[in-house]
């Protein structure tokens, strides 16, 4: 019968075979056999510790583990708006936007810091009329919103057959997974060089607000866009500290359109 801690189990029980460009985890042999109902239940308590600690890790290719933390945006952000705030600076940024409901919180809070574009560029969006629709809204909403400093609009080309080319072959994937990350990136591309060429000093996007959106996945892409394009990107968690919560509030307030799925046919499909 297996007796390890969770620290021995990381040490004996996983390993990597890495031959030939492939790997396999190796996780040790169980034996359920058990004399009791306490041994059979200590059993399965370390095989659960297993994938716990499989989980919480990554194994690179010379069966080397690391841990896997998370990186809290949230936290980078208010640094970098402490640091203004002592500066008494307001650099200008291009905002990414998808809707009216998520830029109300992001417009609110931001606006504090920055003289801001809103950059709707949304190829993913269908129909054209749903398009349309929450380009209006979001005129509307900066138009009644109060901001301490000025707010403008930008709108980006409507290329829905450039998403549909992106999208080709991750069709039938759900929601949330690699089409998505596609997606993301299509989008922050455009906007990283509509910033470049506006000469901005950051830009970001109000994506990471919603609930259903990977906020880790947008800060990585983001900021390996902004590299690319020689722009800097604002990390951000918008959904953090309320954020939603709030847009919620303002999207009453100020009685916007609230879509009821992302924007793109696939999302629409899985309604």
């Amino acid at each position: 019968m297996l007796r390890l801690s969770g620290k021995r189990i990381e040490q004996s029980l996983i390993s990597v075979c890495a031959q030939g460009g492939r790997k396999a985890l190796v996780l040790g042999s169980f034996d359920f056999r058990c004399d009791s109902v306490y041994d059979f239940l200590l059993n399965f308590y370390i095989f659960l510790s297993i994938l716990y600690h499989m989980y919480k890790h990554r194994i690179d290719g010379k069966g080397r583990m690391h841990r896997v933390n998370k990186v809290n945006y949230q936290i980078q952000l208010d640094k970098i708006l402490d640091r203004l705030k002592e500066e008494n600076a307001a650099p200008r940024l291009l905002l990414h936007s998808c809707c009216a409901p998520c830029s109300s919180y992001v417009l609110e809070y931001l606006s504090n810091y920055f003289r801001i574009t809103v950059f709707y560029y949304n190829p993913n969006i269908s129909p054209e009329r749903e398009y349309i629709q929450r380009v209006q809204e979001l005129r509307r909403l900066i138009g009644e919103m109060p901001f301490r400093y000025p707010v403008c609009f930008q709108e980006g080309a409507y290329e829905p057959d450039r998403f549909y080319e992106m999208a080709k072959g991750m069709e039938h994937l759900p929601e949330g997974q690699e089409r998505c990350f596609a997606c993301y990136r299509l989008r922050l591309q455009e906007a990283a060089l509509a910033g470049k060429e506006g000469n901005y000093d950051y830009f970001t996007t109000t994506l990471s607000i919603s609930p259903l959106k990977n906020a880790q996945k947008l800060n990585e892409i983001g900021n390996q866009v902004g590299e690319e394009r020689g722009i800097a990107y604002l990390p951000s968690d918008f959904k953090k500290r309320g954020g939603y919560n709030r847009s919620l509030e303002l999207s009453a307030q100020y009685h916007l359109y609230r879509q009821n799925y992302c924007g793109c046919v696939f999302s629409k499909r899985e309604d």
